[in-house]
């Protein structure tokens, strides 16, 4: 029961290591998933996805039932994924960026409340929400 030095395949969804990293696992096996045809035609139905997927997170949460939240979230994760598959973007790379763009964002944060000599826990929401609206505004 050996298929070219490894374990017989039962799924087109065997021979992605469990071992990879979520997204990169989530890319793999909804890739693999589409080679079927189980797939949306382009971009546009996957935006709707995330929509609904959004809105049982939302369900989830206020219902106060946390596993289901993390579940929906999950399925919301999942998703996003699907959408950079679809705009043919890496999502580790995608989510590289994004964290990237919000380390720039907050060290731009501390860095103003600093120099005004306040320390940042001491700064209100409502400050902090201004200074990262500043930060956008300077394209960080």
């Amino acid at each position: 029961n050996q298929e070219r030095g490894h374990a017989k395949r039962t799924s087109i969804l065997d021979g992605v290591p469990q071992s990879f990293p979520a997204l990169l696992y989530a890319q793999k096996i909804s890739k693999k998933a589409a080679k079927t045809g189980f797939d949306w035609p382009d971009a546009t139905p996957v935006l709707a996805n995330m929509a609904e997927e959004l809105e049982e997170v939302q369900q989830a949460f206020a219902s106060g039932d946390q596993q289901h939240t993390l579940e929906e979230l999950g399925d919301l994760m999942f998703a996003c994924v699907n959408m950079a598959r679809h705009l043919k973007q890496d999502p580790e790379q995608v989510m590289r960026a994004a964290n990237a763009k919000f380390e720039r964002r907050f060290r731009f944060l501390e860095k103003q409340f600093l120099e005004a000599g306040e320390a940042l826990e001491e700064v209100s929401l409502e400050r902090m929400d201004a200074g990262w609206d500043a930060a956008k505004l300077q394209g960080l």
